[in-house]
């Protein structure tokens, strides 16, 4: 027997059920199922459901339940679209609700969209016959139908009554039954996560449990029993859902419109657009540019593309003329003639000898994919300005979903549980750090976990409703980049919902969005671009003639030598220790060695970086598999490190269009078999034909094989590349903006700001301690050195700084003393809690008093800004408080050296002043080495330093003896240290967190980082 199910919630309608895509098309198989409806409270998951249950041959049919308001009632309803119109009515009561953010659909609405919808009222006891009129009214007798429930096959007391009103008003009766979870036994997961939905615990009174424990999806044989009695409501059924054909197989591209004359057409404005700004951006326009923009013209054409081009230049003229700082390109859009023309990257492809064909393919239609990068700082300006130009109707980001992972799972399911925040703690660290893992795994790998498991009854239910709910979505927010933009209004073709900053957000994430045709843009906030801004605007501050990136050269003598030292820190992409590695080992001599470098250090791919570096150098032959992959592979020494290199290869030696080159590239690089072997066929066939030997062109193309899946687009890499030397180049140029701008950017990340400081402390670069008088909220340069900034000091909140920044630009002279601050700040801003770290600081210093006085005087200053001014409105003393007598300092001692130090550290998160281990080197007579030079070296050698513990990690070797690794610090740096058995035997009642130590022991290098292997330590 053949069976529907006309009311199924899927996972996709957040945290209101279980079922999940892969398991409900199993199990409708296994039932035999004729069609099946989606019925969640918004249209998440939509689309999936309809290929899933299609590609089983399964009708799917597509409805959404809601709540209308009647003229005296809110009733329930769920609408089923019959047909296409039916579908776009679906959408748009969707996006009406959700734009609009209220949960009653108003009756006029529903009649405005009713047509091609059949609509379902399920009966209840408060059911009236106004109700059924005014609702038989708006559908027609057609359209419109009663549903009786059967929970388990109990009959429900109203079930008369329904029955009364649909022979008074002829209307049919069909069977429902929500379907939640899958099987019954799934019934109590389902519990949890609607109790997780109310963010409730289990044993919470406040909770309101499911009304029924039957929303499992019933099987034919369940079906037939409890609606034995009435098979004429089961056929009513089946022939409403069998109603419903609608078809919504891949749209053709929606793509929008840039608005121009009537006069003008898109391909013409786009020509003229592109000669003029090629013959602006290349001084000689000689015939090979001429030729490609025409090439690439014609087939942006042939594709119908102008508009998105046109589209995209438009956004980008606007961020250039906002000095809002974009990417030189990213992806393969940098390999465009036209995007180069049209200022939307910097990257002259004929320069670097980039393909077209990489990234707009001739015999692969797809959408172009032009991905912008922007100062991550302001990206919403430039959206904002797309929305406002072509309509908030038109254009919208889009939303993603966040998933429960198997922490995320493992936790809340354990919160609903009640179990103690300690155990919760416990069970995450239960779980390995692995990136993507899920229970099963965890599970398989933790001992800890399956110990935990076992000792006890609840926790081995908490851990099968984990693995239940485990992978459902949970959240939804808004997608980092993704921005859609349609000529039609977005709610004819996607359902959509309210966002942030006035901007809609699709109910439909990414793949769904492009699924139905319409152009997908990303809109990238790129740190690196904020911080470059940055830098730029500390250079050119009171400077007439500011510098800009575009006076940067890519062969510049100054920032090669930075690199091949890896001095690279806060250098986009070549910060790693790994890449400092192998810009030591390459030498970069050029540009393109750059370029090389970022495409090579990739897993797999790094594999040949030591070649490269020694064919750089001369000390390896260049060798080639066949003389005529010379030209294509001399600029990487004879290693195919690109994708368009694979691409010109197969142009070279058999005769491919770039098109065609480019569709080889994807197809080998999947390594399925039988393509490898059709594919070698073709190459080695068309080789022949151009007069090349079987045996040469195979072996060349064993080796495009080989590489297939390493290499790397060329065109991304040039264009990072570009952010890289760009960096590298500020750096070696203007370091005191480059460290000023990035210490700003790395606020409340300590480890990365005493990195930075640690590193201007190597290169004599001063660094002035903070002032209440000249520092303001960020680092900023002061007479060619960094002034630490105010935000950096633990403890201080922004609202404090603001007003203290505030109150010394209004001022004509500097403040006396601690007490002229107190009464100019007031009572509300002058606390110790705001104050005392800038005192521990040394902020407070120029006031010429020692610290110890000013912590000591503090409470003082405070009773004084209490009596002169408690409120910011209220001075009561007009600002002349000079006739009332100030408190006097009271005067201390100056603070012994090491507890001076531990307040900077505590406030700074370093020993600003001086380092604990420099006093101590001075009062011994031993010659040290400085942790720096150690971890410059690359050679072993006996080494003695005076270092701070910073971290202790204690373990037990195979054979169970005790061992540490320490982790500790000097004033130029920090290495880790390790004691084996012996030595720990000896010294572990030394090992303390702080402890200041002598050690002496030898230096040893593994996988590219300095240690120490100890041998002696005393205090």
């Amino acid at each position: 027997m053949k069976t529907v199910y006309p009311q199924i919630v899927t996972s996709a309608d957040m945290l209101k059920s279980t079922i999940q895509l892969e398991q409900l098309t199993q199990k409708l198989k296994q039932n035999n199922a004729q069609a099946a409806a989606i019925t969640n409270s918004r249209l998440y998951g939509l689309l999936p459901f309809w290929h899933a249950l299609h590609a089983q041959q399964i009708k799917p049919v597509l409805g959404l339940t809601v709540n209308v308001q009647l003229e005296s009632d809110i009733v329930g309803l769920v609408l089923y679209a019959k047909d296409h119109n039916g579908y776009e009515n679906l959408l748009k009561i969707s996006s009406s609700i959700e734009t609009r953010e209220i949960t009653v659909l108003p009756k006029r609405w529903l009649e405005a969209y009713n047509k091609g919808l059949i609509a379902v009222y399920k009966g209840e006891s408060s059911t009236s016959l106004m109700q059924l009129t005014e609702l038989q009214k708006i559908f027609g007798e057609l359209n419109f139908y009663l549903a009786i429930e059967r929970p388990n096959g109990e009959k429900l007391e109203h079930e008369e009554l329904i029955i009364d009103f649909s022979e008074q008003l002829s209307i049919p009766v069909t069977v429902f039954h929500m379907s939640r979870y899958i099987e019954k036994e799934d019934a109590f997961a389902y519990e949890v996560l609607n109790a997780m939905d109310q963010s409730l615990k289990m044993n919470d009174h406040a909770r309101l449990k499911p009304s029924i424990n039957s929303l499992h999806l019933p099987s034919s044989e369940e079906w037939g029993e409890w609606f034995s009695d009435v098979p004429s409501w089961i056929e009513n059924t089946e022939f409403m859902l069998n109603s419903c054909n609608l078809s919504i197989e891949k749209s053709a591209s929606i793509m929008p419109k840039y608005p121009l004359p009537a006069t003008k057409s898109s391909r013409d404005f786009l020509r003229e657009l592109c000669e003029d700004g090629l013959s602006k951006r290349i001084k000689e326009v000689t015939q090979p540019y001429i030729e490609r923009l025409n090439y690439e013209l014609s087939i942006i054409s042939q594709m119908n593309y102008e508009d998105y081009f046109l589209i995209v230049q438009d956004f980008m003229k606007f961020a250039k003329q906002q000095d809002i700082l974009t990417g030189p390109g990213r992806g393969s859009s940098a390999s465009s003639l036209v995007a180069f023309s049209l200022n939307i990257t910097d990257v002259d492809p004929l320069r670097f000898g980039l393909l077209f064909e990489r990234f707009l393919n001739p015999e692969r239609i797809t959408m172009p994919d032009i991905d912008i990068d922007f100062a991550d700082s302001r990206r919403m300006e430039v959206i904002q300005y797309v929305v406002d130009k072509y309509g908030k109707n038109y254009a919208s980001q889009i939303i993603t979903f966040g998933t429960l992972s198997a922490k995320a799972a493992a936790r809340e399911v354990a919160r609903v549980f009640g179990f103690e925040s300690t155990t919760l703690e416990a069970i995450s660290s239960f779980i390995p750090p692995k990136p993507g893992i899920t229970l099963k795994e965890a599970y398989s790998m933790s001992e800890k976990l399956r110990e935990f498991i076992q000792t006890e009854e609840i926790r081995k239910k908490w851990f099968q409703v984990a693995l239940a709910l485990e992978g459902l979505p949970r959240n939804a927010s808004t997608h980092a980049a993704g921005v859609v933009l349609s000529p039609v209004s977005l709610v004819d073709v996607i359902p959509i919902q309210s966002g942030h900053d006035d901007i809609y957000l699709t109910q439909w994430p990414m793949k769904e969005v492009e699924q139905v045709g319409l152009l997908k843009m990303d809109f990238l906030g790129l740190r690196n671009l904020t911080i470059i801004e940055r830098i730029l605007k500390i250079i050119n501050y009171k400077q007439s003639n500011p510098f800009k990136l575009t006076e940067i050269p890519l062969h510049d003598e100054q920032t090669f030598q930075l690199l091949q030292q890896g001095d690279t820190t806060g250098v986009f992409q070549l910060e790693s220790a790994g890449m400092r590695q192998a810009l030591k080992q390459i030498n970069p001599t050029k540009f393109e060695d750059v370029v090389a470098v970022n495409a090579l250090f990739r897993p797999g791919p790094m594999e040949s970086i030591p070649l490269y570096a020694q064919r750089k150098a001369g000390h390896a032959p260049v060798t080639y598999e066949h003389p005529i992959l010379e030209p294509i592979l001399k600029e990487t020494y004879g290693i195919i490190v690109y994708q368009e290199q694979i691409m010109q290869i197969a142009s070279k030696m058999a005769g491919f269009t770039f098109g065609e080159a480019d569709l080889l590239r994807r197809a080998v690089s999947k390594k399925n078999r039988e393509v490898l072997q059709s594919e070698r066929v073709h190459f080695v066939q068309k080789a022949i034909q151009k007069g090349h030997s079987e045996q040469s062109a195979s072996a060349v193309y064993d080796l495009i094989v080989r590489f297939a899946d390493y290499g790397f687009p060329k065109s991304h890499a040039v264009a990072y590349s570009v952010i890289s030397f760009q960096m590298a180049y500020l750096k070696a140029h203007f370091p005191v903006a480059f460290y000023s701008a990035l210490l700003s950017i790395a606020t409340g990340n300590q480890a990365k700001i005493n990195e930075l400081m640690m590193e201007m402390k190597q290169k004599d670069m001063a660094i002035l301690a903070p002032s209440i008088f000249r520092s303001q909220r960020f680092f900023t340069v002061e007479n060619g050195r960094v002034r630490f900034g105010l935000q950096a000091i633990k403890g201080v909140s922004h609202n404090f700084i603001q007003k203290l920044i505030q109150k010394r630009m209004e001022r004509e002279t500097k403040w006396e003393d601690v007490f002229d601050l107190a009464s100019d700040l007031s009572a509300v801003h002058f606390t110790r809690k705001n104050v005392e770290p800038l005192i521990k600081a040394g902020a407070l210093d120029e006031f010429g008093f020692e610290r110890s006085t000013l912590l000591a005087t503090l409470d003082a200053a405070i009773k004084y800004a209490e009596l002169i001014s408690p409120t910011e409105e209220s001075d009561l003393f007009g600002g002349d408080a000079s006739h009332f007598g100030k408190s006097k300092y009271i005067l201390s001692d100056p603070l012994p050296i090491m507890v001076k130090l531990q307040f900077e550290k505590e406030v700074l998160g370093q020993y600003f002043s001086e380092h604990p281990t420099v006093s101590k080197k001075k009062t011994l007579e031993d010659k040290f080495i400085n942790i720096w030079d150690i971890l410059q070296s690359t050679r072993d050698m006996p080494v003695k330093i005076v270092g701070l513990i910073q971290d202790i990690k204690r373990i037990r070797t195979k054979k169970g003896e005790a061992m540490a690794f320490l982790t500790v610090q000097d004033d130029t740096g920090s290495l880790s240290v390790t004691l084996f058995p012996e030595e720990y035997a000896k010294y572990n009642l030394l090992l303390k967190e702080q402890e200041m130590l002598v050690i002496t022991g030898k230096s040893e290098r593994r996988n590219g980082r300095s240690q120490i292997i100890t041998k002696y330590m005393e205090k």
